[in-house]
């Protein structure tokens, strides 16, 4: 592969409420057993991409500890590798990351020290299975500076929150505005980018110069029209967690037989980390209908058209519905979820109800299971 892979995984959302509290957005589970970065990473691997440098920074420890062994994306090699890189205080600079621009300012050694011609940038938060190689011959038969990966989302959706772009019959770049107010086309940025990386050097150096730190808005934005900028139109699902709603839908997007069948079936595979966790345990008055469980989990009472991710625990007379439940949640006798999303390692006490009325609830308790 010509291209080298950067993913940017440092950023933090106020769209996801009490979720991001532990974690950053790119370790969110997905899928009942995979994070978020996973689909970037396994899309790397899968076209060949041999070096691979993740930049993270908000609520990292989750992400680092995840990143921890390379080896479940096949990068443990000898030529190229998977690199995570913080923030780092120098004698030349002490900054946090101060935009995507400048995540990869300062690690531009990483840049200058590889050999690949072109380098593919990617965002950590994002549900989607691409051939990058397909996007890369795109941008070189195109001859183009930037090409954006692209997607429509339904109009339903939040388009402000997203890069909105308009292109030309020729797939050049006609508009792009960075979440409007009021979005004039439903095709929006992916967050996916391919460009040269001696040119990418050169804008980083140039932007730092100028005290400019983020990647769309102080690049994409701002070289329109002294710079080719194509479009590349991904057809298949994708979609963006960085939000309650979005991450709710794009998990409950799962139970939906078609879209597993894309993901876990057909074509490349989807890697993630693996835990040694015995197969769920389903006791005698289980009932579980439309929904995804994950190994470790014992069920006891109803559940139905929800995602339970690895070893939850449902006790007797309990109803589990339309709802999320994430990693090493206790949840005890006689109690009802619906329409919630419940947080990593909480318990929910016997005889409680918890129910989103108005949309999604996050169930947050902080309770110990303990003496229960």
């Amino acid at each position: 592969m010509k291209a080298l892979g950067i993913i940017l995984a440092g950023g933090n959302s106020s769209r996801m409420g009490n979720l991001s509290d532990k974690r950053a957005i790119s370790a969110m589970p997905v899928g009942g057993s995979y994070r978020g970065i996973d689909f970037a990473l396994s899309n790397m691997t899968n076209s060949h991409v041999q070096t691979v440098a993740v930049l993270s920074q908000y609520n990292a420890r989750s992400l680092n500890e995840h990143l921890a062994s390379s080896k479940w994306w096949n990068f443990g090699r000898k030529q190229g590798g998977l690199f995570v890189f913080t923030p780092t205080v120098t004698t030349d600079n002490s900054w946090w990351y101060r935009g995507t621009a400048d995540a990869m300012w300062q690690n531009i050694d990483f840049l200058k020290k590889c050999h690949e011609p072109y380098v593919i940038i990617a965002s950590g938060d994002g549900i989607y299975k691409i051939d990058f190689n397909e996007v890369l011959d795109y941008h070189i038969r195109k001859q183009s500076d930037i090409t954006v990966v692209c997607a429509k989302v339904p109009e339903s959706d939040d388009i402000s929150r997203f890069g909105v772009v308009k292109m030309d019959s020729e797939g050049m770049v006609s508009s792009f505005e960075e979440k409007p107010m009021v979005a004039k086309s439903n095709v929006v940025s992916t967050g996916i980018y391919v460009i040269r990386r001696r040119s990418l050097i050169e804008l980083l150096e140039q932007c730092n110069q100028e005290g400019r730190y983020n990647f769309v808005t102080d690049i994409l934005i701002r070289y329109q029209g002294m710079k080719k900028i194509y479009g590349y139109m991904h057809e298949g699902y994708w979609s963006n967690i960085a939000s309650v709603e979005s991450y709710y839908n794009t998990n409950m997007d799962f139970l939906n037989p078609e879209i597993r069948e894309y993901f876990f079936r057909k074509g490349a595979k989807i890697y993630s980390k693996s835990f040694d966790l015995p197969p769920a345990k389903f006791n005698a008055p289980a009932d579980v209908k439309d929904s995804l469980v994950a190994s470790g989990c014992i069920i006891n009472s109803k559940v139905e058209h929800s995602v339970l991710f690895k070893n939850v625990f449902i006790g007797n007379n309990s109803v589990i519905k339309n709802s999320i439940i994430l990693p090493n949640v206790y949840i005890g006798d006689n109690v009802k979820v619906e329409n919630c999303i419940v947080e990593t390692h909480e318990t929910l006490m016997s005889d409680t109800e918890y129910i989103g009325d108005n949309g999604i609830r996050i169930v947050v308790e902080s309770k110990s299971r303990y003496g229960i």
